[in-house]
């Protein structure tokens, strides 16, 4: 089954480090009245951005915050982590969310990585190789829930008997995101159950490299690569001064790594859509703005009148 058409979509990856829920609520409000398609959180409990004691809101609750406080927007968590929640919850939750969005919801899953949560609360964290096998067996739980009327599931870490859910989720076929680029298992689980595939920024190269590798896998199972979506996670400081920019930047590279792997581009808004636009050859149709506070509203409204009407009309 094809869920997406091949229309550009244009979003904000508003994550949820923010000290008060005011600051959190202005961005999504903004991002929707400036006519992005899409608003998402992430699913880290302490991430170390901030250091060990900066603020971080709780994932699905602030999704739930996200659905009931926009009317258009798709609303989504990029990722949440296996390991915080039995599949059957979160498929539970990612229903509720459905309806109170009025269908709007999109569901990333991930194996999970480094989070001072695991340290701080004591919270297991699972070798890879067993994080993968439960992002497999979750996709699988997360799906049967949703569209079977009984559910019976025999994993070797989940097992369900008799299970329902209802009320099912208004959409027919809540979408799954699936996010990473392991190669040989994470890419072929991705190929296996997942409606979109979103990638952290990286070259053009090394982007088509994966898409090659999880396209290698869809057709070794059977599947339509075409089905699935292709998502392209970024950061980008945009503006008409490159004087304004370099200060900018030297700013955000004081609290984080020097070389600002995830910057997709400094300049203005025409060159960040001469770099973008060679992911669509590739695949990509969801371009998702990743934000940190302070919230530079200057690359959101840059983003949103001068490169996203581009991108939608290059195809």
């Amino acid at each position: 089954m094809r869920l997406h058409d091949d229309t550009v979509r244009c979003g904000v990856h508003s994550g949820q480090q923010y000290g008060t829920f005011d600051e959190v609520l202005d961005l999504w409000r903004r991002a929707e009245d400036a006519g992005y398609d899409w608003v998402s959180v992430f699913d880290h409990l302490r991430p170390h951005l901030t250091g060990p004691d900066g603020p971080c809101f709780e994932g699905p609750t602030l999704l739930a915050a996200l659905a009931a406080s926009t009317r258009r927007v798709r609303c989504a968590i990029l990722v949440s982590a296996v390991s915080w929640r039995h599949p059957a919850l979160l498929a539970n939750i990612a229903s509720t969310l459905d309806h109170i969005s009025g269908g709007r919801v999109e569901l990333g899953l991930g194996a999970g990585g480094f989070d001072l949560a695991h340290e701080q609360y004591g919270l297991p964290f699972p070798p890879a190789a067993e994080r993968l096998r439960r992002l497999d067996e979750s996709c699988q739980v997360i799906r049967r829930l949703w569209e079977r009327p009984v559910t019976d599931f025999d994993g070797t870490h989940y097992r369900l008997r008799e299970a329902h859910l209802r009320p099912r989720p208004v959409q027919s076929r809540l979408p799954l995101t699936i996010g990473g680029s392991g190669e040989r298992h994470l890419l072929r689980i991705a190929a296996a159950h997942a409606d979109t595939w979103n990638s952290l920024f990286t070259t053009p190269e090394e982007y088509a490299h994966r898409r090659e590798v999880l396209t290698a896998h869809a057709r070794d199972l059977g599947r339509d690569p075409a089905g699935i979506r292709g998502s392209l996670t970024f950061r980008a400081v945009l503006g008409d001064d490159p004087r304004e920019v370099a200060e900018r930047r030297e700013r955000i590279a004081a609290t984080v790594p020097a070389d600002l792997p995830e910057y997709a581009v400094f300049g203005t808004p025409e060159e960040c859509v001469e770099l973008l636009t060679p992911y669509l050859r590739l695949g990509v149709r969801d371009f998702l703005l990743g934000l940190r506070p302070p919230v530079d509203h200057r690359t959101l409204d840059l983003f949103a009148e001068r490169v996203a009407p581009v991108l939608r009309a290059a195809l």
